[in-house]
């Protein structure tokens, strides 16, 4: 059975402002000292418009910024400048999340991640705000207040959980209600933000804390995975998706944006699964969780921000296997994953969306119209587990006034996944660099021919749509 849409052109456009280039998630903060993690996040400003990237740990031992002798402390920003004067040199910002604990003022031993990361409150929260007012005055110092009140200040991370803290709103809000006092105490136009919880947690209770405390709330950031809360702990990935619904990411982002009223939204983290090991990560299933999210999330948020841009992470260990399902767009060499094709693909939209008329269980269809070119936006995905087939996709463009010839790029196990190419080799662990080379030539998006049919003033597009796969087929304007 064929999958029907159609679209009438001279309709009413909505606007599609790219917010999914806002931001986007790395790790550890002194990754970004690195030379590779620093020219694959230029590739993918360069390539997919990133505009911030958020990092954990900018306050953590290993970067150095407040450590103690005794009762002296010392404060260090070197690290720090390296990595924001990196940033500012290829034309990006961070979005300051403002974590983790110096052990110099943690209350307790309690650590994450390999780094070990302390998580605890602060035992002195008065020498915590002088923390953040001496950094924060520094970097106006440095950069200038006009450039810092550009930049997001977001405070801590996921401390509903108890791995990144002890899970108790009382701590968050008063080690929020100290942050935000410093940061404001230095400019009251930065802005600050928060409670950046995971499964999106603690909205209302957050605005009515700063409320009740006069205490301000520039944006609203939290996070998703359409793995939280579904299937039974200990369960995989794909029992946890297969219990999931097809557009939870949507439905949970719309509760999020009444919540929060006349404040922005920023999700800073989000991706096809919270499994730090995911096959899926490297698959094309993950080109169209992305594409089919993304535009779902259109009108609801200011900020989307995947998590993350590159597998060179380490929480819990660096694998040095090319493909090992790590979150990244990009693998450890820089080859592009098909993830990293569907952000390129959106890149390259237009910011006019016009309506689709049309419904399938497993295909979806926008139409998307740019000053240079106009795209049409196809998917077909299904949750694991969940039924799929090979779709014969009909589109019918009513008032278009394009040519009856348009090209298609695609993303799908046999285009733009070097993971494919990389299995056919065996699966190498190591590879050489002309291997690298190869890959990432197969890695690239092809553009193809593509007929279009007219008639009775209307152009009539077919489209084979494997399953788990992408699709763009683009008109000249």
């Amino acid at each position: 059975m064929t999958a029907t849409f159609s679209s009438d052109l001279s309709g009413r456009a909505t606007g599609l402002p790219h917010f999914w280039e806002h931001t986007v998630g790395s790790g550890h903060a002194t990754l970004a000292l690195r030379a590779d993690w620093q020219a694959q996040l230029k590739q993918a400003h360069d390539d997919l418009g990133v505009q911030h990237v958020r990092l954990h740990g900018i306050l953590g031992d290993d970067m150095g910024t407040l450590v103690n002798e005794g009762d002296t402390f010392f404060y260090s920003f070197f690290n720090t400048d390296q990595i924001f004067d990196f940033l500012l040199s290829i034309g990006m910002r961070p979005f300051v999340e403002m974590s983790f604990m110096p052990s110099a003022l943690s209350s307790s031993d309690q650590t994450i991640f390999h780094y070990r990361a302390n998580v605890s409150p602060p035992r002195d929260y008065a020498q915590w705000a002088v923390l953040i007012r001496k950094l924060v005055r520094h970097w106006v110092d440095r950069y200038g207040l006009g450039e810092v009140r550009q930049w997001f200040f977001e405070v801590w991370n996921e401390p509903n959980l108890t791995a990144f803290g002890s899970g108790k709103q009382s701590d968050y809000f008063e080690l929020y209600r100290y942050t935000v006092k410093a940061i404001k105490g230095v400019d009251k136009m930065l802005k600050v933000g928060g409670p950046a919880t995971a499964a999106n947690a603690w909205i209302d209770d957050f605005l009515n804390f700063c409320k009740a405390n006069d205490l301000p709330a520039d944006f609203i950031s939290t996070h998703h995975y359409p793995t939280d809360a579904f299937g039974k702990p200990g369960d995989d990935t794909v029992t946890q998706l297969a219990d999931s619904t097809r557009s939870i990411l949507r439905e949970q982002t719309r509760v999020v944006r009444k919540k929060a009223g006349d404040l922005p939204v920023y999700y800073t983290e989000w991706c096809t699964s919270s499994n730090p090991r995911d096959p899926m990560h490297d698959d094309p299933y993950a080109a169209a969780f992305i594409v089919k999210t993304i535009l779902e999330a259109s009108g609801l948020v200011q900020g989307y921000s995947y998590w993350t841009f590159s597998d060179i992470f380490e929480e819990n260990y660096f694998p040095s296997m090319p493909f090992q399902g790590g979150f990244g767009l990009l693998n450890i060499h820089g080859i592009a994953k098909p993830a990293y094709r569907a952000f390129q693909l959106l890149h390259e939209l237009g910011t006019e969306m016009l309506p689709v008329e049309g419904n399938h269980e497993t295909v979806d269809a926008w139409f998307v119209r740019g000053d240079q070119r106009s795209t049409l936006v196809l998917t077909n995905f299904a949750l694991p587990r969940h039924p799929i087939e090979t779709e014969r996709v009909s589109v019918a463009l009513k008032s278009a006034k394009f040519a009856t010839m348009a090209s298609i790029q695609r993303i799908d196990l046999e285009h733009g996944n070097a993971k494919r190419h990389w299995e056919q080799l065996g699966k190498p662990e190591y590879l050489s660099v002309a291997t690298v080379d190869e890959l990432k030539g197969l890695s690239q998006l092809l553009s193809e021919p593509v007929p279009v049919e007219e008639e009775a003033g209307k152009l009539n597009v077919e489209v084979s749509m494997p399953p788990q796969s992408v699709a763009a087929v683009h008109f000249s304007n």
